[in-house]
């Protein structure tokens, strides 16, 4: 099972003068990322490194931004690895404080900065969603709107030509038993359509 968060959390660390800054917070996928952390990068212009960890299905990456390789940015990751997080990003600020503190120095920091912001975060189960789409004569709209609101799908285009084309999406869970009501109340009248990736 896995989880996101409703919203971003913080921490912040004071360890031999090094401060710390921490945040986990939900996003889109890769591109947001890179906005957020570009945008911590101008924010923070005096920090020397700004590290992060992204898990996004098959877009998850980490970055140790200048730290020695695998001390900040995979051991973030395995944070979030381990607590099943899913679309979202953690991201660590560091002001170097003048004292080295290591590989296993580092390695603890910037997981105990990710580990700090999770200890109280709101977290939601991630719902796997699937998109649908469908074709009904134009007597038949109205079931199918009705069915869709009934499975509280999330109608994503309608479309009236020669039918009536439909484009929604809804827990994947409930795609069969919704699949089967519209048959049922269209009287088998409905084209199901292959949903490209």
């Amino acid at each position: 099972m896995a989880f996101t968060l409703e919203r971003p959390v913080h921490s912040e660390l004071l360890i031999k003068k090094s401060r710390f800054i921490g945040c986990v917070q939900p996003v889109a996928g890769r591109a947001q990322a890179q906005a957020v952390v570009d945008a911590l990068r101008a924010a923070h212009p005096g920090a020397a490194h700004v590290c992060w960890a992204l898990m996004a299905g098959g877009q998850s990456a980490a970055n140790d931004d200048g730290e020695p390789g695998g001390t900040a940015g995979r051991p973030m990751l395995e944070v979030l690895r381990h607590q099943q997080l899913e679309g979202v990003l953690a991201t660590v600020v560091r002001y170097f404080g003048g004292v080295k503190l290591g590989a296993g120095g580092l390695v603890r920091a910037y997981t105990d900065a990710v580990a700090q912001a999770l200890v109280d975060a709101p977290l939601q189960q991630v719902v796997a969603r699937a998109e649908l789409r469908c074709a009904v004569p134009y007597d038949a709209e109205g079931i199918v709107r009705r069915e869709l609101a009934a499975a509280s799908a999330t109608l994503d285009e309608v479309r009236h030509e020669s039918l009536v084309h439909f484009v929604f999406g809804l827990a994947a869970d409930r795609v069969s038993e919704l699949k089967r009501r519209i048959q049922d109340a269209t009287q088998g009248r409905v084209v199901w359509q292959e949903v490209r990736n």
